[in-house]
């Protein structure tokens, strides 16, 4: 995989990327195949596994935050098609808005149906803006609440990916009922009569985190 230096990427993940780089440009030499650059190229590659294993054995506490943050960690909207099958989203709040920050809806997961419901922060410029960077408006968090009562319904249960540096606290969502929004779903999924596994695939913010991540 070509990596590239930028703000989002830690930087004790730079001497991994510049060994990376090296060996993928060895890797497209019309010598490869020789022995002496065969040679060569499983070096690095056992140095670069080694240097990842000693890297990420010994974070400190901030660089955990930023691994959490990492430009390339899987979203949510990777895992979705790997785990799930005929995934129907369903949209909108009944009050205000859709809010693309949170997506849910229902699928199969091994044979058995039920719901999923995510944190989305997109990976593009324009997806991030989209999704407002991952951080929920009340809109979302009404939504997602709105289908953990349908899987409480149905009797299907649920499964949530955390992914947020936490809820929007803007003007607007602070108007629209952020806390009241958040605090409802905490207390909903209190006590939903149906089974809830949360996954936190990336950041785990405050009430943005809790507003899903409520679970068995």
């Amino acid at each position: 995989m070509d990596r590239d230096f930028t703000g989002n990427t830690p930087s004790f993940d730079f001497p991994i990327i510049e060994l990376e780089r090296k060996l993928g440009q060895l890797r497209k030499s019309p010598l490869a195949k020789e022995p002496e650059l065969a040679k060569e190229i499983r070096y690095l590659e056992k140095e670069i596994d080694k240097l990842r294993k000693k890297t990420y054995s010994n974070l400190t506490p901030w660089q955990k935050v930023q691994l959490a943050r990492h430009a390339e960690r899987p979203r949510f909207l990777d895992y979705l098609p790997l785990l799930f099958l005929d995934f129907i989203e369903l949209h909108g709040d009944r009050l205000y808005a859709d809010d693309p920050a949170i997506v849910g809806g229902l699928a199969y997961f091994e044979g058995s149906p039920l719901v999923v419901v995510g944190e989305n922060k997109g990976k593009t410029i324009r997806q991030k803006l989209k999704t407002n960077f991952g951080m929920p408006h009340p809109e979302g968090y009404r939504k997602a609440g709105r289908l953990f009562k349908l899987a409480e319904k149905f009797s299907l249960p649920v499964l949530t990916f955390i992914d947020t540096p936490g809820a929007y606290p803007g003007i607007g969502a602070e108007e629209r009922g952020q806390a009241h929004a958040i605090s409802e779903n905490i207390r909903l999924l209190s006590s939903l009569e149906t089974p809830i596994i949360a996954t936190n695939i990336g950041e785990g913010g405050s009430g943005g985190a809790l507003a899903i991540g409520i679970a068995d």
